[in-house]
This record gives C-alpha cells, sequence and structure tokens, in this order.
C-alpha cells in the first residue's frame, strides 16, 4: 500500500513578487509582472518584454565569494528551497537527513552562463574560462546545492523535461516517499532565460507575443488575440512529506498529493497533438492514479501559454476527459501575470495550486478580453475568486511532446 504524500512548506521566487506572501497577493490582486526587458538591450529582438524578477538580492542566499559560482537559476532555486523549509519547519539531523532527498530541475539551465562563456572563449581563448564554468551551468547543480544546504543526504535528481520540468519533479518527489524511498522530498523547477540567445532563441521560433508596446497586457492566455508566450524567470519550491510523519509533528499542512499522470505526445518536436490527446492521456492518468473521479475536481491551474495551439488543444483535453463537468469546473491560467517560466513553470503553479486548496482562493486569468470560441471554458477571467477546492489539478506540457499533470486534494 502506497504511502499518503502531503505538502508542508512553499517557495517561491516570481515576476510579481520574492516569497509567497507577496507573490500570492500580486496574484490574487490580477498584478502583472511583465515589462521591457532591462537585463539586456532587447533593441532588435522581435520581443522585447519578458517577466523578470525584480529586487532580488543573492547576498541573502549565498555569501558573495559563492555567487560568482552560480548561475542565476540556481541562486533563484535556492531562495525558493530556503523559504519552503522555512515554511516547512524542518531541521534535517541524523536518520532524518538519510531519508530527505532534492528533486529540483530546470528546462534550460544556465543559459547566460553559457552564452557568457562562449564569447569568452571565442575573443580570449579557453584559459579565460573559470573552473567553475560547468558547476554553474550544468542543471543538476540547483538540487547538488540545495541537498549541501540542507543536509538533504538522500534522493537527489532533477528532471529536465522543458516545460513540464517542475510537475515532473514534484510528481517524482512524491512517488520517491510514497514508495517508501524517502520520508521529505525538497520538490520544483528554477529557470533563469532572460538573456540573448534565450530571448533570440525564442523568438526565431516566432514563439513569443511581440505586443511591446503593451508589456502588461502581453500574455494573455485562452484570449482570441493571443500572439505568443512571454518568458518569465524564478523558482518554485515545494516541501513533501509522508503524510504519519507530518502529522505527528504537527506541520501545516496545506494539501495532499493525490494524482501525478505522465505521456508523451509521439508528435512534433514543439507543436502538441491534435486535441490535446497526449495531455488528455496525461489527465486520465492523473484520475487513475489518484482513483479520483471526475466530478470532485474543483480547479485546474492550466498550462495556459497564451499561444494559439496550446490553448486550444489544452481546452480540448479538458473537455475531452470532463466531458459536461468541464462546464463546472474553474479554469486559470497564473502565467498571464507571471509570465512563462519554463522549467520552473510547474515549480511555481504547483506551489499556487496548494496555496488556492488551502486558502479556497483561485488567482484569475487576466488579460482574458476577446472570447475564443475555440476556448470555452470558465477561465476565471480578470478576478480572483473565492472557491472552495476539493481537488485541483495543475497541465504542464513541455517541448518534445512530454506532458505531466498533478493532482492536490484538501485535507
Amino acid at each position: 500500500m502506497r504511502r499518503r504524500v502531503v505538502v508542508t512548506g512553499l517557495g517561491i521566487v516570481s515576476p510579481v513578487g520574492i516569497g509567497v506572501a507577496a507573490s500570492w497577493s500580486a496574484l490574487l490582486a490580477g498584478k502583472s509582472g511583465i515589462g521591457r526587458v532591462s537585463r539586456i538591450d532587447p533593441e532588435g529582438y522581435p520581443c522585447q518584454i519578458a517577466g523578470e524578477v525584480e529586487g532580488f538580492d543573492p547576498d541573502l542566499y549565498f555569501p558573495k565569494r559563492e555567487q560568482k559560482k552560480v548561475d542565476l537559476f540556481i541562486q533563484y532555486g535556492m531562495a525558493a528551497a530556503i523559504e519552503a523549509m522555512e515554511d516547512a519547519g524542518l531541521t534535517l539531523e541524523g536518520e532524518l537527513a538519510d531519508r530527505a532527498g532534492v528533486c529540483v530541475g530546470a528546462g534550460i539551465g544556465g543559459l547566460a552562463t553559457i552564452e557568457h562563456f562562449g564569447h569568452v572563449v571565442h575573443t580570449n581563448g579557453p584559459r579565460r574560462i573559470t573552473p567553475f564554468f560547468i558547476p554553474m551551468s550544468i542543471i543538476n547543480l540547483v538540487a547538488g546545492h540545495i541537498s549541501i544546504r540542507f543536509n538533504a543526504r538522500g534522493p537527489n535528481t532533477s528532471p529536465v523535461t522543458a516545460c513540464a520540468t517542475g510537475t515532473h519533479a514534484i510528481g517524482d518527489g512524491a512517488r520517491l516517499i510514497q514508495y517508501g524511498d524517502a520520508d521529505v522530498m525538497i520538490c520544483g523547477g528554477a529557470e533563469a532565460p532572460i538573456c540573448r540567445l534565450g530571448l533570440g532563441g525564442f523568438g526565431a521560433m516566432k514563439a513569443l507575443s511581440t505586443r511591446n508596446d503593451e508589456p502588461a497586457r502581453a500574455s494573455r492566455p485562452f484570449d482570441a488575440e493571443r500572439d505568443g508566450f512571454v518568458m518569465g524567470e524564478g523558482a518554485g519550491v515545494v516541501v513533501l512529506e509522508e503524510m504519519e510523519r507530518a502529522k505527528a509533528r504537527g506541520a501545516r499542512i496545506y494539501a495532499e498529493v493525490v494524482g501525478y499522470g505522465m505521456s508523451g505526445d509521439a508528435y512534433h518536436i514543439t507543436s502538441p497533438a491534435p486535441d490535446g490527446e497526449g495531455a488528455q492521456r496525461c489527465l486520465r492518468a492523473t484520475l487513475r492514479d489518484g482513483e479520483i473521479a471526475p466530478e470532485t475536481v474543483t480547479y485546474v491551474n492550466a498550462h495556459g501559454t497564451s499561444t494559439q495551439a496550446n490553448d486550444k488543444n489544452e481546452t480540448c483535453a479538458i473537455r475531452a476527459v470532463f466531458g459536461d463537468h468541464a462546464d463546472r469546473l474553474v479554469v486559470s491560467s497564473t502565467k498571464s501575470m507571471t509570465g512563462h517560466l519554463l522549467g520552473a513553470a510547474g515549480g511555481i503553479e504547483g506551489v499556487i495550486l496548494a496555496k488556492a486548496i488551502a486558502e479556497g482562493q483561485v488567482p484569475p486569468t487576466i488579460n482574458y478580453e476577446n472570447p475564443d470560441p475555440a476556448c470555452d471554458l470558465d477561465y476565471c477571467p480578470n478576478e480572483a475568486r473565492d472557491l472552495a477546492i476539493e481537488v485541483g489539478i495543475s497541465n504542464s506540457f513541455g517541448f518534445g511532446g512530454t506532458n505531466a499533470c498533478l493532482a492536490l486534494r484538501r485535507v
């Protein structure tokens, strides 16, 4: 019999706020974190806007001498992990340290570092490459640093599944606890893709919004005039624990992890399968895994990227899986405010889902102004809503046709 898993700690670094309290308040208020890119000069790029984290102070998370050894995505991941562990009230010592692990990944990792040292090697030669280049940029070092910081000596792993990374990390971490390989897991995703290569690369694919003159209105999931996603950056981390252990120590429990599904489209490197066929299988796998009756699902935090293909196909998938109950679901995309955090998206959206269940509130989909006949669900448009959530689902779908869904239940 599988052990039960609960969420006891939350941490966020996002374009709408640093920390869960600031981010949650901004999301409920419908505040956009999208603006003109300031980290580089975006002039000449098709897309010149992004969701940048403002006011981040690395001194709070790493000594100055260490900051040059870690890419920004690692700094964001550490900041979110510190908040989540403080929120959970956990210290990992003795036998518990051996039973505590980390599962935090990224979709791209240290892209800005790779860009920088690519320039260095071409202009100044290989001797000018820092010996910290590799550990600065490889994805599993975010989990490695978190493990070292908290003395987590159990499973240590980093999924890399594009925009599904954060959700896969939480689901994989939950299963490690369910099957007895760990008692505590620190899980989520981190990303810092806003650099010349990131902005230029996604721009070359014509995947990004070019609504440069209206940054706050650019990310508009499910709206008929959506024209692409907006990149974001940050991290989202949850602390998962075996339920009886969490109860015994008097932990605050946000929600229980009750379902996790995965699937592959086997269709195209970037486009979703028609009618969201892969997403349908992923949602059904999630319901089956948790033995969840579809009518008990109240809320879906959608992948909702603000691209034509994703939003239409995700809507089709939800309708196909939930049937008539789809008309009673509340669906919202918080990417309308944060932008798309790529590998960190499922991490922060897992945090948001747990918070929504605990608080009985749903953040809105902002910028929903022009209904699309192909997107005909209740997207919680423009204003937050009070909602008693029995079961909520978070969807994440990535390039390569990789899909992940996570179901949480109120405890």
